[in-house]
């Protein structure tokens, strides 16, 4: 049995998002290797940059469809859109980059959502502008405080 999730991203960015920000973006959108910015001192990154985690392009493996991720400079701003097969292997560098997302989004509310392969039903991702958070939509399962299943 496979543990592969489904993430969809939908939402948008302010035009004043900074280059840096911007750049972290396309690092995680691309299979490039290179990517965080280190501080020399304490050996940081900064920013969410694990690796690439919206990278990947092609045909999905487990959850059907195509994988995509594309980051788009509007009139009002960036819009970013992405769909992802994630392994809750990747949930603490994942709810990293989801958490730096929330900060910087101009789109309250869903903002995407993570689905189990195998489920019908998904958990939708909503922010507030500052945190994170997944919903249950199944009417048997409570609101979850947590963002990513098993993720600390």
């Amino acid at each position: 049995m496979s543990d592969i999730y489904e993430l969809q991203l939908a939402l948008d960015l302010p035009d004043t998002l900074p280059e840096t920000d911007v750049a972290v973006l396309r690092w995680h959108m691309s299979d490039e290797g290179g990517g965080a910015d280190h501080d020399e001192q304490d050996g940081e990154a900064e920013g969410p940059e694990t690796y690439p985690l919206l990278a990947s392009r092609g045909p999905a493996w487990r959850i059907g469809g195509a994988l995509v991720g594309e980051l788009c400079r509007g009139p009002g701003g960036w819009a970013l859109t992405a769909r992802q097969e994630v392994h809750p292997d990747e949930f603490p560098a994942l709810e990293a980059l989801l958490t730096w997302l929330a900060a910087r989004t101009s789109t309250p509310g869903p903002i995407g959502h993570l689905r189990f392969y195998e489920s019908a039903v998904p958990d939708v991702l909503m922010t507030d502008g500052q945190v994170p958070c997944r919903m249950s939509l199944h009417p048997s399962v409570a609101v979850e405080a947590e963002l990513l299943p098993g993720a600390e």
